[in-house]
């Protein structure tokens, strides 16, 4: 049973609720209907007309008034009953009403019990901005941000965090978006600039921060000012476990694997039970060829976490990728004798039996794999094997095979072998795979979107316009099939029917609203409309979210049309330095040769005073 609300009191002191706990519903009634105006008492005891008392009372200028102790009421009384939407949206309101920070605090609980994204994120939007110096907020609207692919919105959020005072987990997240192939470029700008600030330095977490920055430039190979800023941790909080992890991962990296092997030495006396240290241990021994040392470490980590199958699994899989499969395939033994044998194990013994030439016992271990996140990659292995030994044939009557026992990976399979196809370059078989299968299965969204995607790239674009139109009869509000129609008529501004391309962008953003592809169609169909200051804040909105060359093409050309060349120049070198092929800016480039950024800035800076040693 949840306990009883106090807080109404405690949050407004001046009023006469301030002793009480959660009213019982009549009493709450009772004075509900005592706080109104006269119409609920303009008949006296015998139905006598008596005049209101409060008639001419002052305004209520502290604590609650009728309608705010009704707001709070009934959204208490909604959380007791699990309505928690409702819970929050009568906190959220009532925090609105009054600058509390404990009311936005409360509606932020409520919607999260609720899982009510959008009132969650409202909500924490409210609580910040009452209590900016919270931390809590802050950390949930950066996990939001990171949920919906916001990744500078989130590290602003964590460096929020940092400012205040708190740990803002910046290497935490500096890992994540290394992962996931985030704009790094964007985000270590961002990280610099926080870590030229003055005083950064005499921020409580500042080593996270260093660490995190040491991270990124490491991903994006500037290993030395990274190996500068783990020294500068090193004098910092030289008995940081997380220290020695980057350093370790950084030392492999640069391929110093004795540095890697003594720096996740240190880190596992520091931090004995950290699992990662282990690992990197034996990765280090591994690439310095000191297999019987890496088994010993990772015999050692199993019995000390008692035959875990998963660690087993990540172990023989690490030995797998740095290309040892005999330690690999001693490590999955253990498992073939259990009732249930994990996908992942039969997939790392066919990539195993694989390497050792025997082509059809992997093909028996790819096909036990069932159902599940390794299915189709073991699929795709198995088809891969067969085509390189030149038994493409085989490798296709397998997919069928396959698409036959497997319904309900039909449609990803026929991708499959298409896929498959085009690589062994022969187009006309994937083509003729696609149309046999679309002919069956006439209704098949993704395979309509496929090949709507390769008649666009053939020119064909009435094509691709029947297969769109054909998903859209089906399915409405198939935002996908929305915005490739749309986009494509913007694109390529063909008379006539822009405004039609405008309405198919509107309902692809009414279908799916947070879809940075959604929110640059819609910038570029009114550039093409001639509204250039209408399509700005929509290119702005996607580049943060989607920040490739061919959004950073639309809106350094709605820039220059606004007159500001020197932004597009900006925009235009960071996407040059941070790839070399870059197609849609050359074309860009070729059109608007003014554009063409003179230089390009250093991305790796020196370090401002603050940050040195």
């Amino acid at each position: 049973m949840r306990p009883r609300s106090t807080f109404l009191g405690l949050l407004f002191p001046g009023s006469a609720l301030r002793h009480s706990t959660l009213f019982p519903v009549a009493t709450a009634a009772l004075l509900l209907g005592g706080c109104q105006t006269s119409s609920s008492l303009q008949d006296g005891p015998f139905g006598m007309q008596v005049e209101d008392p409060m008639r001419n009372a002052p305004p209520i200028t502290q604590g609650l008034d009728a309608e705010g102790l009704s707001t709070l009421l009934g959204a208490e009384l909604a959380g007791q009953r699990g309505d928690y939407r409702y819970a929050s949206q009568g906190y959220l309101e009532a925090a609105q009403r009054y600058r509390e920070p404990a009311l936005a605090e409360r509606a932020t609980f409520a919607a999260r019990f609720g899982n009510e994204a959008s009132l969650i994120e409202a909500s924490a939007l409210r609580w910040r901005e009452l209590a900016p110096q919270a931390e809590a907020p802050n950390r949930l609207l950066a996990a939001f941000s990171l949920q919906r692919g916001d990744w500078l919105d989130s590290l602003e959020q964590r460096l929020d965090i940092v400012e205040a005072g708190g740990h803002g987990d910046v290497t935490a997240f500096a890992e994540v978006a290394i992962a996931e192939e985030a704009p790094l470029e964007l985000i270590v700008q961002q990280l610099r600039e926080h870590l030229a600030r003055p005083n950064a330095d005499q921020l409580a977490h500042h080593s996270d921060v260093l660490l995190g920055t040491a991270l990124v430039e490491a991903a994006l190979g500037d290993t030395a000012l990274a190996q500068r800023r783990l020294d500068q941790v090193a004098l910092l909080d030289p008995e940081s476990a997380a220290l020695w992890l980057v350093r370790a991962r950084l030392a492999l990296e640069t391929e110093d694997y004795s540095t890697a092997q003594r720096a996740a030495q240190q880190g596992l006396e520091l931090a004995p039970d950290d699992v990662r240290f282990i690992l990197l241990l034996a990765q280090a021994e591994i690439r310095l060829n000191n297999i019987s040392a890496a088994e010993a470490q990772t015999d050692a980590l199993l019995e000390s976490h008692g035959g875990n199958e998963d660690l087993r699994l990540s172990l023989a899989q690490l030995y797998l990728e740095e290309g040892h499969p005999e330690p690999a395939q001693r490590l999955l033994q253990p498992l073939i004798g259990q009732p249930e044998v994990p996908n992942l194990a039969y997939y790392l013994l066919g990539a195993i039996t694989q390497a050792q030439g025997d082509t059809d016992n992997a093909l028996l271990y790819y096909r036990q794999v069932s159902e599940g996140e390794e299915f189709l990659p073991a699929r795709a292995a198995a088809a891969q094997m067969l085509i390189e030994e030149d038994r493409l044939l085989d490798a296709r009557a397998f997919l069928r095979i396959e698409r036959m026992r497997f319904d309900n990976y039909f449609t990803e399979l026929v991708m499959l072998e298409v896929q498959l196809l085009d690589e062994m370059n022969q187009p006309e078989d994937a083509n003729a795979l696609l149309d046999r299968e679309i002919a069956r299965t006439p209704d098949d969204a993704s395979l309509l979107y496929m090949r709507a995607m390769r008649r666009w790239e053939a020119g064909d674009i009435a094509g691709m316009e029947q297969d769109l139109r054909q998903i859209l009869r089906t399915d409405p509000d198939n935002a996908e099939a929305l915005n490739a129609l749309g986009y494509t008529l913007a694109d390529l501004n063909l008379s006539g029917r822009l405004q039609e391309a405008f309405e198919l962008i509107e309902r692809a953003y009414e279908a799916d609203p947070d879809n940075p592809a959604v929110l640059d169609s819609m910038g570029w169909v009114y550039f093409r409309l001639g509204q250039p200051e209408e399509a700005l804040p929509w290119l702005e909105s996607a580049y943060m979210q989607m920040p490739d060359q061919e959004v950073a093409a639309h809106l350094a050309e709605v820039l220059q049309a606004l007159g500001r060349d020197e932004e597009a120049r900006q925009l235009i070198q960071q996407i040059m330095q941070r790839t070399n092929l870059h197609p849609k800016i050359d074309d860009l480039l070729e059109r608007f040769p003014e554009l063409r950024p003179e230089h390009s800035p250093d991305l790796s800076p020196e370090l401002t005073p603050s940050e040195a040693p």
